[in-house]
């Protein structure tokens, strides 16, 4: 059997680090749903719905190869009592999906169907 990644513990008995991880990879997930979303339009739409499927996709791999760092950054909070919000992540995500929402609108209501 190989070995365990050490995984740093805390005293949260909510685990709320765990919990926030979960968050973080449900929305990873939705992400990459909505970049399989964006695949069906591309007969419709044609290639920019491909910037949209790849923005998507960008995001969620953004967001799934930074989770061990928000992980070990939300145990060290935990037991230093002091975690400060990550406004960063929830930005940067936030700010993924509206563009991705806007995006996804102007391809509806403004790019042609093709035949």
């Amino acid at each position: 059997m190989p070995p365990q990644p050490h995984v740093p513990t805390h005293g949260d008995a909510g685990l709320q680090p765990e919990r926030t991880d979960l968050a973080w990879r449900r929305t990873t997930l939705s992400l990459v749903v909505a970049a399989a979303i964006f695949l069906r339009w591309i007969p419709h739409h044609g290639w920019f719905v491909g910037a949209l499927v790849a923005a998507a996709i960008l995001t969620a791999a953004a967001i799934h190869f930074t989770r061990k760092r928000r992980f070990h950054r939300a145990v060290r909070g935990i037991n230093n009592s002091h975690m400060p919000p990550d406004l960063g992540s929830t930005a940067a995500v936030a700010t993924s999906v509206i563009i991705l929402a806007l995006l996804g609108i102007y391809t509806v209501l403004f790019l042609p169907l093709e035949p």
